[in-house]
């Protein structure tokens, strides 16, 4: 999914506007939550727009989804749209035409690419201070009807003769009220521009009415819910936060078991899963046995540490389908959390070791359907786990008395080492610090980067910092995304 999103407040003179850049850097930063390749540009010139529509017209090539969102002014002459620049020469209707990013353009640009779903976003009908001066007539407010072409979908701030609120605090209205309900989970574009409606009419009591030109063949969300991703299991079994406990159930009762936390039950309720038991148990039942086992493993069960360590033995006589929803549950709850949605930090305990089983060709379509997952849900990886891709890195370290020091961390040739800048009070001319040897420091990068130990290939640079030299790296460091 690609998106072109700018924002233009710093018109000259008395013509500012408070809100477009902010309204642009958040929807920016949510449109990247959901995994779209965003360009960014505030307080363009015109032919800096002009650049940037031809970097997006480019960039359409390669996605199935485009989005264009504009916040700032706008305004028709002639019946057509254009979005002002903030070098816009406003002396007159022809000058301004001429200086501005024709929406027409806009239109034509993301009709004629690839995409197969298009989104265009206006928040460009604050008032205009050059009606006066130009002898417009009131009818000429806002903007003009849009044809949308198949496939669109054009979002407006107003309805045509309407102004739209520039926003009294970080965001303009429309875009206030989108941000609000662009995560509504399941919900089609198309609704979630009658929420905007609705908010945005409370928010001005009526005076400003949203509108909207459609052409979707298809519908879009935003914020697809796992279950819609994922069919291969009921929306129980994904948010297990739902699952309902019938203990007269062989699975069941096993569940039960694993979530006791306690081991002295856990423990004997994993030995009644064996190839027998399995006949009566549903690929639902499994997954969310699956998910506990591993919960379980990480709270320290011995059972279940065992079952992960000997999963091809112990599953060997299950039918394939069964023991694929046992895997299936088992990487799940790496990744998602009761809810079914990605937790913002993996539950890793074990990912190592469930991620060794991605060697047996057997255990194959598991691997796949994770990655599958990962993918839909716009999981934010360097590389996604499943896949089975390696990942180099680079570790550049310089040698100093104590040791050697991590200066970067270098993946697809740029340093993403990352410390928060409390981390980097001096201490005796070295940043804040902890102590570390190869070992240790590639099993955390391993954990950072949700990349197993066996497919994560570490260089250090220079060659000579061996095994048991001492490496110092900052205090609270991370990996930031590339």
């Amino acid at each position: 999914m690609a998106a072109l999103v700018l924002g233009n407040a710093d018109y000259p003179g008395n013509d500012k506007l408070n809100n477009p850049v902010n309204d642009a850097l958040d929807v920016s930063a949510k449109l990247k939550s959901y995994d779209f390749e965003v360009i960014l540009g505030t307080d363009c010139s015109n032919s800096n727009m002009e650049k940037k529509l031809k970097e997006f017209a480019t960039l359409l090539k390669t996605h199935e989804v485009g989005l264009f969102f504009f916040a700032g002014h706008g305004m028709q002459i002639d019946g057509s749209n254009y979005l002002l620049a903030i070098d816009t020469d406003c002396s007159s209707e022809i000058d301004a035409k001429h200086s501005s990013l024709s929406l027409d353009k806009v239109v034509e640009v993301m009709a004629k690419s690839k995409a197969s779903t298009k989104i265009i976003v206006l928040d460009a009908c604050r008032n205009n201070p050059w009606e006066r001066a130009w002898h417009r007539d009131i009818s000429m407010r806002g903007l003009a009807s849009v044809y949308a072409p198949k496939g669109t979908i054009i979002g407006f701030a107003t309805s045509p003769g309407e102004l739209a609120a520039d926003g009294s605090g970080r965001n303009g209205t429309y875009t206030e009220a989108l941000l609000q309900h662009i995560d509504t989970k399941d919900c089609p574009v198309e609704k979630m521009f009658k929420r905007v409606r609705n908010t945005v009419a409370g928010a001005t009591k009526g005076k400003q009415t949203t509108w909207e030109h459609t052409s979707l063949a298809g519908e879009f969300y935003f914020n697809l819910g796992i279950d819609k991703i994922i069919s291969e299991y009921d929306e129980t079994a994904l948010a297990d936060g739902l699952f309902g406990l019938d203990t007269s159930k062989p699975s069941h009762k096993i569940i039960e078991g694993l979530k006791s936390y306690n081991w002295y039950v856990q423990n004997p309720a994993l030995l009644k899963l064996n190839a027998d038991s399995v006949k009566r148990m549903g690929v639902n039942n499994l997954f969310v046995l699956g998910r506990n086992i591993y919960q379980a493993a990480c709270g320290s069960s011995g059972a279940a540490e065992v079952f992960i360590g000997d999963f091809v033995s112990r599953t060997a006589q299950f039918e394939i389908s069964k023991r694929k929803a046992l895997l299936d549950g088992m990487l799940f709850e790496v990744f998602f959390d009761s809810t079914g949605n990605l937790r913002s930090k993996i539950k890793g305990e074990y990912f190592d070791e469930v991620f060794d089983l991605q060697k047996i060709p057997a255990l194959k379509a598991s691997f796949d359907f994770i990655a599958d997952a990962l993918d839909a849900a716009g999981a934010d990886f360097i590389e996604l786990p499943g896949r089975g891709h390696e990942l180099d890195v680079t570790v550049s370290t310089k040698k100093i008395k104590a040791g050697y020091l991590v200066e970067a961390i270098f993946i697809g040739g740029k340093d993403l080492l990352q410390a928060s800048e409390s981390e980097w009070d001096d201490l005796d001319g070295i940043p804040s610090h902890s102590k570390t040897v190869i070992e240790q420091l590639n099993g955390t990068l391993s954990r950072e980067l949700v990349v197993p130990q066996r497919l994560l290939k570490v260089t250090y640079a220079p060659a000579a910092v061996g095994e048991n030299d001492v490496l110092i790296i900052p205090r609270g460091w991370s990996i930031r995304r590339a």
